[in-house]
C-alpha cells in the first residue's frame, strides 16, 4: 500500500504544473501510460519536475551508454538498493528496449556475484591494490 495519495488523471488535470510534466511523460515515452511512481511523486510539483528532468538528462539522451544498458545498471542499483519497483519498472524497460531472457538471466548472475564479492572485501577489509588508483 502506497504512504502517499496517487493522482488521477483527473487530478492531474487542475494542477498545470503536474499537468505539464505529465504530458511530457507521455510524448517521450510515447505512451498515454503514466506509471504509479510518478503519480505518487505528483503530490509534490516541483519535485515531480526536478526527478522527471534529471531522468531525462540521464536515461532518455543520447549518450556513450546505448538505452538497454542504462535500464540493465538501473536494475543492478536497484537490487542492490532493495527497490522491488524499479527492479520491476526498470526491467519492463529492458525488456522493451530489447533485454533477452538470456540478458536477464546474466545480469541476475552478474548482480548476485557483485554482491557476495562486494561483501567479502568489505568483511575482509581489503585493502585497495595500488594498481587500480586513478593517477
Amino acid at each position: 500500500m502506497a504512504t502517499t495519495r496517487l493522482l488521477g488523471d483527473a487530478e492531474v488535470e487542475k494542477i498545470p504544473a503536474v499537468k505539464a510534466v505529465f504530458d511530457d511523460i507521455r510524448a517521450t515515452r510515447k505512451s498515454d501510460f503514466v506509471n504509479n511512481f510518478w503519480r505518487g511523486l505528483a503530490n509534490d510539483p516541483a519535485a515531480l519536475k526536478r526527478v522527471w528532468e534529471q531522468l531525462k538528462a540521464v536515461m532518455v539522451v543520447d549518450s556513450a551508454i546505448d538505452p538497454l544498458t542504462k535500464e540493465m545498471i538501473y536494475i543492478a542499483v536497484s537490487t542492490a538498493n532493495g527497490c522491488s519497483y524499479c527492479i520491476h519498472s526498470h526491467t519492463a524497460a529492458a525488456r522493451a528496449k530489447g533485454m533477452t531472457d538470456a540478458q536477464h538471466g546474466e545480469l541476475v548472475s552478474i548482480i548476485g556475484l557483485a554482491g557476495q564479492t562486494n561483501h567479502l572485501v568489505t568483511a575482509m577489509q581489503i585493502p585497495l591494490d595500488p594498481q587500480f588508483e586513478v593517477k
